[in-house]
Parts: structure tokens; sequence; C-alpha cells
């Protein structure tokens, strides 16, 4: 077999998330999109796809506003995000990929891999990377007739999963105050999530004589606080807070939430700055877990556990570069005894979790909101991840990644 085409379809779609200037997500007015999926086509008739597969929508009770910072949902700015690699994709990518074997999954990855070394191809990030690892592994699924954590070796078809609650805003009903986070996480829990994990605030404030720019460490005490106490002592909680703090403010709040009993304490400073990692495990006794963005992929992950910089590895598809490197990962964390946490929901994230066998407690759903229902997308003829009434998600069934594609919708919509 024999890869013939690397290609995108791109078509419209709609979105009501906006970002704020570091890029996290917020809900906002409804606006016009477009969404990208990646096809490998092969000269037997198989394919392997790589498509968005969560999707949220503004509820009825929402009150969507632009985000506090200024309008970072441009419909412009969004529609051109979505495509911005399709060029790259035709141009640089098609002309190593056509006529390989997809199965050579290792070797496909490396080649790509080792060209994102240098400037000349700094559109080929790991999300990009992720999703051609990603269609290659469908591919296989689809041919093998299995689902690709079976193809991985195949541990267990369900994990429990936590509600993973967006960054802080400040749109009042939403997540404003801690008050707002509190009345969520319960309500989150009365939904049937047996986890809870808070982002808190993360915009900088960089106004007047403010040279430090960084949000507030006793408003997250607050809101940790508040959250612990709307939900009773039995219900598992996790932070995952400002990215920018400085170590001893990382260690003020990691006391107060090791204090409140929370499971994991995620991403607080710089994740290049490993000598503060390692003073504040060393100060703290909650879980330190990480990294998280850190480039570098799994040698990365080696570093930080070799190094004692974290309690709990941490990986994602978009963060490594697809599920290959997920895979080594998982394998690195056997070899060391370390838990592994899979960071962001989706199809990869669940075929990893179920074909490991370190520990690994949740997965990671959301990201949740207030104003947002989290659904299946109209691209997808199911969703990827319903959570049943024990807060199980089952690991898809389908061949490849399990994707239930519809064409009727992407069709009538496409570019």
């Amino acid at each position: 077999m024999k890869i013939t085409d690397l290609k995108t379809i791109r078509f419209k779609s709609q979105s009501c998330i906006q970002r704020d200037p570091i890029g996290h997500a917020h809900p906002g007015p409804a606006m016009d999109t477009v969404t990208t999926m990646y096809v490998i086509e092969t000269d037997e008739g198989v394919c392997g796809y790589s498509v968005p597969d969560s999707y949220n929508v503004l509820n009825p009770g929402a009150a969507p506003q632009a985000w506090a910072g200024g309008d970072s949902g441009d419909k412009t700015a969004n529609a051109v995000a979505a495509g911005s690699g399709a060029g790259f994709v035709e141009k640089r990518l098609k002309p190593i990929l056509v006529g390989e074997d997809p199965f050579s999954r290792e070797k496909i990855f490396n080649i790509l891999y080792k060209m994102q070394r240098g400037g000349a191809n700094s559109a080929l990030t790991d999300p990009l990377l992720a999703h051609i690892d990603k269609a290659l592994w469908d591919l296989y699924g689809r041919y093998a007739n299995l689902p690709v954590y079976k193809l991985l070796g195949g541990h267990r078809d369900k994990v429990l999963c936590y509600a993973s609650i967006q960054v802080g805003d400040h749109f009042k009903g939403g997540l404003s105050d801690p008050e707002d986070y509190a009345a969520f996480a319960k309500k989150c829990v009365e939904m049937g999530y047996p986890a809870v994990k808070l982002h808190t605030w993360a915009d900088e404030n960089w106004g007047g004589n403010n040279c430090i720019g960084k949000p507030s460490v006793d408003k997250d005490i607050a809101c940790c606080k508040a959250v612990r106490e709307a939900v009773g002592p039995n219900v598992e909680l996790m932070l995952d807070c400002f990215h920018y703090y400085d170590r001893y403010d990382a260690y003020k709040l990691g006391k107060a939430i090791e204090d409140l009993g929370y499971i994991w304490y995620e991403e607080p400073m710089e994740e290049y700055n490993v000598s503060s990692y390692k003073w504040l495990k060393s100060k703290l006794n909650i879980p330190i877990i990480g990294p998280e963005v850190a480039k570098g992929k799994n040698f990365t992950r080696a570093e930080w556990i070799a190094g004692g910089v974290c309690d709990i590895a941490r990986v994602g598809a978009g963060d490594v570069g697809g599920i290959t490197p997920m895979v080594k990962t998982v394998h690195l964390c056997e070899s060391f005894g370390i838990p592994l946490e899979v960071h962001s929901g989706g199809a990869a994230s669940l075929h990893i979790m179920g074909m490991m066998t370190v520990p690994g407690r949740y997965y990671e759903r959301g990201m949740l909101h207030p104003f947002l229902n989290y659904c299946c997308p109209p691209w997808l003829n199911r969703m990827i991840d319903p959570m049943d009434e024990h807060g199980f998600v089952q690991v898809p069934q389908l061949p490849g990644l399990g994707y239930d594609i519809n064409w009727d919708y992407i069709n009538e919509n496409r570019l």
C-alpha cells in the first residue's frame, strides 16, 4: 500500500469561542469560521482522517460579550487560522508523504520531526504534525478494522473523566469570581462528573504602574477554597492556574490547595524554568504535574522524570506531535514507574488512555463553561466522548480513531 494524496478539506462552520491575548478560550458571540480536516489517501482506497472532535455552543442562559481585553474573536482571524496550514501541507508535506507506505509511521514521523529543527519549516508545528500522525493511525485502524487502542495493545475500554473548566473571565454569571466557580463546579458534580479541574484567571494586568503583570494569587486561593466548600470533601479537585507566577507565589498557592486536599498542581510557572519546579516540588507534598506545553516531545518528558522535576508526567497529542510520541511517553513512564495524565480531550487521548497500564486517573473533558453546552460537532454523526451516568467515557469502538464523519454536512459546507 502506498500513500497517493495528503490533502485538507476545509468547510464552513460556526464558533462561539473567542481568545484572550494569551490564547485561552472564552465564550463569545457566535461567528462564521472554517474547520479543517486532514485526509491521507492510498492506492488501495483506504483513507485516514484527523478532524476536530469537540465542540461548544452557547446555551440559552449565555450572555455573550467581547473579551474584556479586546474582541479577540475576530471572524477573519479565526477563519484564516483554521485553514492556514493548507498551503504548507500541499507544497511541503504532500511531496514527502506521497509514495510512502502509510504503515511506516515511525519513518514518516521522524522525517517530519527532523524537518521541525530549522525556521524554514516553522509552519510544521506540533499540532500540525499531530494531525498527520493521527490520520496515519486512523488509516491503520480502518484498514485493520480495529480501534487504535487495540492496535496499541489494549488495556481498558472506558475511563473516568473530570470536568475541565475554562480559564476565568470577567463575565458575571460566567467565571468572574470565586462564587461563579463554586456554583459551576457544584453543577458539574450534579451532572455526574466525579472530579473537577479549575483553570483560574490568566489575564495579565500591565496597567498603571504594575510592573509584574500577573493575576491575584489571593483570588485564586479564594476560588479554590470556595469550590472545595461547594462540592464537599469527597470530590477530587485539581488546579491549572496562571502559567507565569514566580516561585514564591507558586508556593503560596500550592500550599493553600495542598491544605484543601487538591490532588495535583499544574503549570504555575514557566515550564522551561526547571530549577524552580524542582524547588517547588521539594517544598510541597501535593503532586506536581508536567510538563504540558514545553517543547521537546518525549525527550523533554524524559528529562523532567529523570531530573525529579515532576510527580506526574503530562502528555497531549498537540503538545508532542501525535499518537506516536505519546506512546513513547507512556512507555517512558512505565520504565520509571511514574503516573501519566493525558492533556486535553479527544479521540487520540482516549485511545492512549485505553492502552496505558501506567496510572492515569482521568480523561480531561471540556473545556466547560456556564455559558456553553459541550456537544457533538455537526461534522460528526456521534460524539467521540459521551459521558455515562457514572462519570465514565468509553474509548471509541469504531475502526481507527472512531470518527463517524457526517459527509453530508461537510459536502454542503465545503469551501
